[in-house]
């Protein structure tokens, strides 16, 4: 009897302090500080002055090497992207601004810290606003919050904006780098601040470390993966292989050795293709062909990167000395956190398989995209699934609460699949096996650049009459035969 007592108790005091409990709601125990985190759900604090954000195209006269690389990147277009303001437009729609500014939060940070955003679209903004992650973002960044969220990890955009401060004779720039400044850093422009912050993986993870912006669950997390992993421990960080050329990112990867000083660059370069793609369109519209040719190298380099992440082993399973099974080893040789990431409930990447026997006749086939863009529902699919708070699917960012499956693959590991196959006597079969990938399904592709604002014309802007197949790249294949054992 003293026993259930004591027991009973124990459970009392666990209902008082687990989230979820009796004492304590999940929304209680999760809520943000508004005081703390005045543009909430965005948990980006600005310390204000009379310090305004710089405009790229300034940076540009001092750094016009880093401005060209910066120019095309992910940052430069992450809040002109079609797909990204399609998807703001829908969540506006759907859950109000106050909900969608989580996402600008990341996107143009200044512009939002200013007050800027009221929605979708780009219409009658600043510059500064449509350069997304620009120059100053960065180097305006004095420090994070990891500690301080909700959840106590660092997510949806918890860094410190300090562009600069008010001096005895107005405003003075203050910009923070990764290196020690020389005596002529910023001139008469900016002071010049060492900051370790900016070379470590911690600068990025307030952005790729998103999460459920009531619950705080974690929902992209491409920074854990990596924290996780084995090159979080050999100190390789997020710089060390997103900006540099793609020869380094291999040799960071596979030797994990860091690069030198000079071997670092302003590309933020990593998977997504499809932007640098819609961005040539236009730029080859508008007749920019400086631009054009700067995104196309880029986009290159994203598909190098892909094709360099993984591995392919293929294997025959044999049981009572008759082939049973064809074995795919999928490896994650060279990304730094898993295969694929990010939002990995709407990346695809998949295995399409083919055996033909020894007359050149198709005796298997999987993972075939049809027609219309569409992959078989029997497939492997190397992703993830969201759903919301009543455990039903959904693939709104606003919406998910938690993962049902997530079948991605970590850094150095691998996940296999097995394909049932058996032979006559005497016989060979060709094995054909590809590792694809396309940033999302076609018809979710469709459907998001379909709900592009007013003010984003997509045929007077890219050319595009009605969405066009979205790009596959096959990040590696392997081809073995396999003859009666």
């Amino acid at each position: 009897m003293r026993q259930q007592c004591l027991l009973a108790t124990l459970l009392a005091v666990l209902i008082a302090v687990i989230p979820g409990g009796v004492a304590h709601s999940r929304d209680t125990y999760m809520k943000t500080d508004a005081s703390m985190y005045p543009h909430a759900p965005s948990l980006l604090q600005w310390e204000k002055s009379g310090a305004d954000f710089t405009p790229p195209e300034t940076c540009a006269d001092c750094h016009p090497e880093k401005f060209e690389e910066w120019t095309g990147s992910m940052h430069a277009l992450a809040f002109k992207d079609p797909v990204y303001q399609g998807e703001l437009n829908h969540a506006v729609k759907e859950a109000g601004h106050e909900i969608a500014r989580q996402c600008e939060g990341c996107h143009t940070p200044a512009a939002v810290v200013k007050g800027e955003i009221k929605g979708a679209g780009l219409e009658g903004l600043s510059d500064m606003a449509l350069a997304g992650v620009s120059c100053d973002v960065c180097h305006s960044v004095k420090g994070h919050t990891h500690w301080q969220t909700p959840y106590h990890q660092p997510e949806n955009g918890s860094l410190i904006l300090s562009p600069g401060k008010d001096g005895p004779e107005g405003p003075e720039l203050t910009k923070y780098g990764p290196n020690t400044p020389d005596e002529y850093c910023g001139d008469d422009f900016h002071q010049c601040v060492e900051s370790p912050l900016h070379r470590s993986s911690e600068l990025c993870a307030s952005c790729h470390q998103v999460s459920n912006h009531e619950t705080h669950t974690p929902l992209e997390e491409t920074y854990r993966e990596w924290k996780n992993g084995p090159y979080a421990t050999a100190n390789i960080h997020c710089q060390d292989c997103h900006m540099v050329e793609t020869q380094t990112f291999k040799r960071s990867a596979d030797a994990l050795q860091k690069p030198d000083r000079e071997e670092y660059h302003h590309y933020f370069n990593g998977a997504n293709f499809l932007l640098y793609y819609l961005t040539e369109l236009a730029a080859r519209r508008a007749g920019d062909e400086e631009l054009a040719e700067n995104v196309h190298n880029k986009y290159t380099m994203a598909v190098e990167r892909l094709q360099a992440a993984a591995a392919l082993e293929i294997t025959p399973v044999y049981r009572q000395e008759k082939l049973a099974e064809i074995k795919v080893r999928v490896k994650n040789i060279r990304a730094g956190h898993n295969l694929p990431t990010s939002l990995t409930n709407i990346r695809q990447m998949w295995l399409e398989v083919t055996a033909t026997d020894s007359q050149g006749n198709i005796i298997m086939t999987t993972g075939s995209v049809d027609t219309q863009g569409t992959l078989p529902k029997d497939i492997r699919l190397f992703n993830s699934h969201t759903q919301d708070k009543n455990l039903e699917f959904t693939l709104n960012p606003w919406e998910a609460e938690s993962f049902s499956k997530n079948d991605t693959i970590p850094p150095k590991g691998y996940k296999d699949v097995h394909y049932g196959l058996s032979l006559d006597r005497g016989t060979s079969v060709t094995i054909e096996a590809k590792l694809r990938y396309r940033q999302a399904d076609q018809k979710l592709a469709e459907k998001l650049l379909g709900m592009v604002p007013g003010d984003i014309h997509l045929e007077a802007v890219y050319g595009i009459k009605e969405i066009p197949a979205l790009p596959i790249i096959d990040m590696v294949s392997k081809t073995v035969v396999i003859h009666k054992k």
